[in-house]
């Protein structure tokens, strides 16, 4: 079993900054690739950004390309999410997750929320003025 613990979450003013935290513990985490996922009041869940159980492929949604960078310490246990010029719209719930893929695929993370297996508790970002 995998545990996901996320933190970092608060108020912030629109083009304001945030930096989560995932800290993750189990057996093999470094074999996981993990994700930040999104859901606000009536919305989807999204995968808004991933990186790969080897930390070399990181992704992102086009919405947050350039804004959100993702990031992992396979020392630490520890995932990141920088969140910099932030919009209202970006105001949900940010979840941690995680999946394991083939061990001949350490170089790949998904961006469909079908792909995750662990979830966290999730943090709330708001986004106002």
């Amino acid at each position: 079993q995998l545990q996901l613990v996320e933190s970092g979450g608060g108020l912030v003013q629109p083009g304001g900054s945030l930096r989560l935290s995932c800290a993750a513990s189990g057996f093999g985490v470094n074999y996981y690739a993990l994700g930040w996922v999104r859901q606000g009041p009536g919305k989807e869940r999204e995968v808004v950004s991933c990186v790969s159980s080897s930390g070399d492929t990181t992704k992102g949604k086009d919405s947050v390309k350039g804004r959100f960078t993702v990031s992992r310490d396979n020392a630490k246990n520890m995932v990141y999410l920088q969140m910099t010029s932030l919009k209202p719209e970006d105001t949900d719930v940010y979840y941690c997750a995680a999946r394991r893929y083939p061990d001949t695929l350490t170089e790949y993370c998904g961006l469909g929320n079908w792909e995750y297996d662990y979830w966290g508790q999730g943090t709330q970002v708001t986004v106002s003025s």
